[in-house]
């Protein structure tokens, strides 16, 4: 989407402001189904930088993820840009990749289609 669909930014915003994991979602983006949980910027920054900490070759990315991401004037806060989800799969026919979950960001400017929930996937 070139101009953001206003009520996937607001959707995107109370999760912010809420500071809540519990808002499943699906996305199209790219060509590419993902469904998941949304979480807070702050929350998804953390389990990165947690991820990446227990690496022996990413651990010093850690960091960058650690950094503060609140706004400069939460008085003045902008709307979110991104989604930010965890536990949340590429769906692929009928699999969903990775088994466990991912951490994906995605900018709302890029979502084409996008659906409240999660959908389940089987091998049946």
């Amino acid at each position: 989407m070139s101009n953001p669909d206003g009520l996937l930014v607001d959707v995107a915003a109370m999760v912010e402001s809420e500071h809540c994991n519990q808002m499943s979602l699906t996305v199209v983006t790219g060509g590419a189904v993902i469904t998941g949980r949304l979480a807070p910027e702050a929350v998804w920054r953390q389990r990165v930088a947690e991820v990446l900490k227990d690496s022996d070759r990413l651990g010093p990315f850690s960091g960058i993820f650690m950094a503060s991401s609140a706004p400069a004037h939460p008085d003045r806060a902008e709307p979110p840009t991104h989604l930010h989800f965890h536990v949340a799969r590429i769906l692929q026919g009928s699999v969903g990749i990775p088994e466990t979950g991912g951490m994906y960001r995605i900018a709302i400017k890029d979502v084409s289609a996008w659906t409240v929930g999660d959908f389940s996937y089987s091998d049946q």
